[in-house]
Formats: C-alpha cells, structure tokens, sequence
C-alpha cells in the first residue's frame, strides 16, 4: 500500500496519491482536474490559484495538517505583492505536496466555467415591493423655523406620499444635506418599509429626478450552488440571472459532511461562513456588471436555503442539525441590514428578507417552492419534487400539504461520478442509446447537434468533450436500462451478454464505453458499475421520500407531478420514470416548473403580501422526518431497482417496454424468465 500523500481536489471530487514534493498543478493534470494554466507554471499567469482547506474531513477519510503544502514562496509573494492574492489562495504551480491534503479549484482557476443552470423562469408578479422609489421637493430651511432637513424630508413624504414617518442611518444623514442642496431641494429617496415595520427607512437619496432604476437580488442558496436573479424592483423584469458553485464544497460535498466538518473543527462553520459571504459579495458585483448596473442600486436581497445553509449564511453554528431532534436556532423569517452579513458589494443601507424554514431538514427553499406552486391551492393531488443534493418533496392538495427533505446527494450534480463534472461547456448533457446496435449518441453543453450530426466535430473543437454532467448521466442509465445493458437490479453486462464490446471488463465487473478521446490525449467516457450505484442511491431517497408522503397521505397515485429546479428543467420525464426516481404517473401529468425556489424568491422580493401569506403558509404544512420513520427504509431498499422491486408503474409500460435480462458477474445472461443460466464446470 502507498505511502504518498492522498490529494483530494474538489467539487470534482477527483483524488489520487503523489510524492511528497508534487507541485499540485501536476496532480491536477495528471488526475484530470479541470485547474487552468497558460504560463507552463513558472507563476506568472495566476490562471491555477487554488485554497487549501486543513482540519478533519470525515467525508474524505483525511485530516490535514498545516504543514500539507509547501511554505508560500517567493514567486507568490511577488505576485502577491503585484497583482493580490485573496486571503488563503495559493499558487498550484507553486505550492507542492507534503501530506494528505483537500484542494478546491475556485470557479475562475476552471477551464471549463460551470454553466448555473437555475434562468429565471416567466412569470406574472403582483408588484408591491418593500423598496420603492419618490420624488418629493422639500422645504427649503427657514430661520423662523428651526427644524432638521431630514425633518422636512420627512414632512414632505407624508404630505406628498403619505408616509408618515421615516428613520435613517448615520450614512444616509452624512449625504442628506450636501444631496438637498445639489438637487436644489428636489431629491429622490428609496424608502424601505417591510411587511412587520411600523416605520419606514430612508436607504438612499439622488439629487432631482432618478431614472436609473431601483434593483433587488433574489438569491437561491444551495448546497452546490448559488444562484442569483437581479430584479427591477419597479417592474419586476429580471435584468441578469447568473450563478457560481458554492465554496462550501471543499469542506463536504453534502450538508451532513459540512455538520461534520464544524463538529469536528473548531471554529469551521465561521469558515464556511466567511467563504459563503465571498462568494455572494462576488456574485453581486458580477451580476451588476453583466447588467450595466452600479451595485449600489441593488438595495435589497431576498434568500432562500436549505436549513444548513441558512445557519451558515448568518453565522449560525449547524450542529444541532445534524442530530435529533433536528433543532433550529430559528424558524422564523427575517429580516436585517445587509452589513450585519458582511454584504457590502452592495447599497450600504441594503436590507435582507429570509424566508421561513418549515422544519429542521425542510428549509426556506422548500418555503419558497410552496409560495411559488401554492399545493395547498390545488384541486387535485400534485406531488412537487425540488431536485438537488438535498431534495425537498411536497405533496398536497386544498385539503392539506406535506412536506419532508431527502438525502440524495451530489450525484445527480455530476459529482461522485467516474467521467462526472459540473454542467459546463463540452459536458455529455443528452444521450440516446440504440437499442439493436447499442450505439450511443449525445449532445454536449454549447452544441446543439448529436454526436453523430454533420457539424458535431466542428461545434465541439473548442470546449472538447470533457466528461459527463448530472443530466447525462441521469439519460445515460435509463437508457442503457431501455437498451438491455443494465438488468433491473442495476447490473451491467458484459459484451457477451449484452452484445456489444463496449461493455468492457472494469475489475470484477464492467463498464459502459461512451466516448474514447485517449489516442489523441483526451478522456476515456464510461459509465462504471460505481455510477450505476451512486445513481441507484440517489434516486432511491428520492423515490422512497414522495412515497413516504404518499403513505402519510393514505393514497397510493398522485394525481400529476411538477419536477423543479435544474434538474427538472433539463431532464426528460420518459428517463425520470425510467429510473424510477418518481412515483408512477401518466407522463403528461409530470412537468417542469424550472427553478420554482428561485421563482419564490422574486416573488417574495417583489411582493411583501406574499412575504405575509409564506409565513402563515409554513405553519399549516406538515413536515414529516424521514429519518425516524421505519418505512423510509422499505422504500428505500425495494426503490434500488430500476425503476422498481415492487412497483409495477403501469401508466410507464405503456410509453416503453423494458427489457427483463438478469445478468451475472460470472458471465452469459439470462431469458427474459429471470433464472441464472448455469455455468459448466
């Protein structure tokens, strides 16, 4: 057994052991971590920063010790010196191994940008938002009468506006007077005033007349990643939607591993505080400029997040999350300035509204979707699937709503996959397999053809095909099931049993061949047994959550299902009922609401009523913990089929007839009867 140093690199989650004195760079490329370089490592281009991250990893089985990377050395500290490096970054061409050691390769230093795929979805918002905008002219000051200026402005917005009363900042009193006088004592002012406040808050002022717009940021804070919708708060129009990959990753891919992290690190959750913070003050600057916005017009921010998120956005400590009973410090939504965050790439006076968490395992997120899909005002059954490291299900009607969380982990994010990435540029995100030839073709991010179009080569020459995002890997399965490579308990075959050499031998069992670039330098695309198995798992919380709820519920159909989020948007219903990661339905009763977290964001952002009817909302769900009920685990083991042990899911027989080999690892398949073919001696 290896002595080397274990280099974990995340969020690939690609690891491998080197010798002590391994410049990480080279670990990266010779692993086939996605960490950029144009200077041939000499220090020059800053294109491969990395952050180290030390102290326990339960999740990667390493601690690591302050002393893993080589000390900061004069290059960096002359590029440092020139250009700033961020607090914790290193050089990857620089630093050099020197024990166990995670590394995370931060969005920029990446070749291949991840592609946030969470766009804003359509839709018709009641605007009455907490932030608006007035115009007021203002008495001029007067000897005869002694009062403040920011006392008229006051009397002005209640005799022009009806406000009647108003507070502000120190800040915003340093700029009154000279603003007043600019504007010749006509001004515009942004007056904040939430659905619990008894007084309004002045937290901005221009001279004359403003007409460059007021902006809030709906933000959809998940364990992966961080989306984000700039908003016009007069018209509701989103302007720019863009995201990034949450930081936190280096420090556990799932929430129970960033638990764990803080458990076992002192002092680890202001960590992952601190780099969440970043990330968002990062985020906003962004966005502003891909509007064409000043970032101080952005004067409030809406979130939605899972619980863990939530207590480590605002520097909460997650422990109790991650034991019975499941504590919060807080339900309850909130409300606060955006400096108490450490926001401040945006208005200095920016206020934050959080929606309310529901139960210790369902968030504000979850909050979000029931604003954004209203169950409890639905006629019918509907059961509403929010997709991602950790899934939030909803099932309900006009009668009552439920709700629970499920651990499904990073794989349907591409992560813990053999070939998975991040869905980015020259990422496999759409796959067809010939059931006769067993051939497959596929679509990557930033082309629209197939593999085997005219034009493909062409379209793909810049990005490459680098390996294969979340939703390839999703189609990639349910097809190889439709083609008869995979058997129903999630076995792939070999070439003799399948009929096609590139189901090729991988250990004691086999692999499916995709795409092989490795003459020409290139990766080598295959689906592993180990995927099938990681896929199986996530889709077996998934399924085993909904009918948790469906037993809950004493029924044993829903009447339709909404699948949200990226996965919802970008995955076929046909592949999603394949898998069996949903209980059965007709497939035109399973739709796509796209990014329905996000959607409740803007409308919260948007509409303060909404804020109200939300927190009223959540106290008539019915949080139900899958933790502690004993068939969570039934379902949980008869759902490891696919698509299902016991569930015959008949409304999907009629769209596409699955094939019933057993395959076996000794070699030669079975009939269609399901018995093991004897092997001779």
């Amino acid at each position: 057994m290896t002595t080397d140093p274990l280099v974990v690199f995340t969020p690939s989650g690609k690891r491998g052991h080197f010798p002590v004195g391994t410049p990480v760079l080279t670990a990266a490329r010779q692993l086939g971590v996605d960490l950029d370089s144009v200077c041939g490592g000499r220090g020059i281009c800053s294109k491969c920063q990395i952050t180290p991250s030390y102290g326990e990893f339960p999740k990667h089985g390493v601690t690591v010790s302050d002393d893993a990377l080589s000390e900061w050395n004069a290059v960096e500290q002359r590029y440092d010196d020139k250009r700033g490096l961020k607090t914790g970054r290193r050089l990857g061409c620089q630093a050099t191994v020197q024990g166990d050691i995670v590394i995370d390769v931060p969005p920029e230093s990446q070749v291949h940008r991840q592609v946030v795929r969470k766009a804003a979805t359509a839709r018709a918002i009641t605007m009455d938002p907490a932030t608006r905008l007035y115009f007021v002219v203002v008495e001029e000051p007067d000897m005869h009468s002694p009062t403040g200026d920011l006392e008229r402005l006051e009397r002005a917005l209640r005799e022009q506006w009806h406000i009647d009363a108003v507070t502000a900042d120190l800040s915003l009193m340093s700029k009154l007077q000279p603003v007043l006088r600019k504007g010749k004592w006509e001004v515009t002012v942004a007056v904040h005033k939430g659905h619990k406040d008894s007084v309004a808050k002045v937290v901005e002022i221009w001279p004359g007349l403003h007409e460059s717009g007021l902006y809030g940021l709906a933000i959809d804070l998940g364990s992966t990643t961080i989306a984000a919708h700039l908003t016009d708060l007069e018209t509701g129009e989103v302007k720019a939607s863009s995201g990034l990959m949450n930081p936190q990753i280096r420090f556990g891919e799932d929430l129970m591993s960033r638990v764990s992290y803080s458990m076992m690190n002192p002092g680890g959750d202001q960590e992952m505080t601190k780099a969440v913070r970043e990330a968002i003050n990062d985020l906003s600057t962004s966005i502003a400029d891909e509007a064409g916005i000043d970032a101080n017009l952005i004067v409030e921010t809406v979130f939605v997040c899972n619980p863990v998120m939530h207590h480590l956005l605002l520097g909460l400590d997650p422990v109790e999350l991650g034991q019975a009973p499941f504590a919060l410090a807080t339900s309850e939504s909130m409300s606060l300035p955006a400096r108490e965050m450490d926001l401040t790439k945006m208005n200095p006076r920016a206020q934050v509204y959080i929606l309310p968490c529901i139960a210790g395992h369902v968030g504000a997120d979850c909050a979000a979707v029931a604003l954004s899909e209203e169950p409890g005002k639905s006629e019918d059954l509907v059961l509403i699937v929010d997709v991602g490291t950790n899934a939030e299900i909803l099932l309900g009607n006009t009668s009552r709503v439920l709700a629970c969380s499920s651990p499904t982990g990073p794989a349907f994010e591409g992560a813990q996959i053999s070939s998975g990435q991040r869905a980015a540029p020259g990422a496999i995100e759409r796959i067809e397999i010939d059931p006769v030839t067993k051939e497959p073709r596929f679509r990557i991010i930033g082309s629209e053809k197939w593999s085997d179009e005219d034009g493909f080569d062409q379209d793909v020459a810049t990005t490459g095909i680098t390996g294969i995002c979340g939703s390839g890997i999703i189609e990639a399965v349910a097809e190889m099931r439709i083609a008869g490579l995979l058997d129903e308990s999630g076995l792939i075959g070999s070439a003799e049993q399948t009929g096609t050499t590139r189901c090729v031998p991988e250990g004691r069992t086999h692999a499916y061949l995709i795409h092989d670039a490795s003459a020409e330098g290139g990766p080598r695309i295959t689906v592993t047994q180990g995927d099938i198995r990681a896929i199986q798992l996530a889709k077996s919380a998934l399924y085993a959550g909904a009918r948790l709820l469906m037993d809950v519920m004493e029924v044993d159909k829903v009447d339709r299902v909404v699948l949200a989020g990226a996965f919802g948007a970008h995955i076929s219903t046909k592949h999603a009922m394949v898998l069996g990661m949903i209980p059965d339905a007709p497939l035109d009763k399973v739709s796509s609401a796209g990014n329905a977290a996000g959607t409740g964001a803007r409308i919260a952002l948007c509409n303060i009523t909404a804020r109200s009817e939300i927190e009223h909302v959540v106290r008539e769900i019915t949080k139900v913990e899958t933790a502690i009920e004993p068939k969570f685990q039934d379902h949980f083991v008869a759902a490891n089929a696919i698509p299902h042990k016991t569930d015959p899911f008949p409304e999907l027989s009629q769209v596409v007839t699955l094939p019933s080999p057993t395959f076996n690892s000794a070699g030669g398949a079975d009939e269609k009867s399901g018995r093991r073919r004897r092997r001779r001696s």
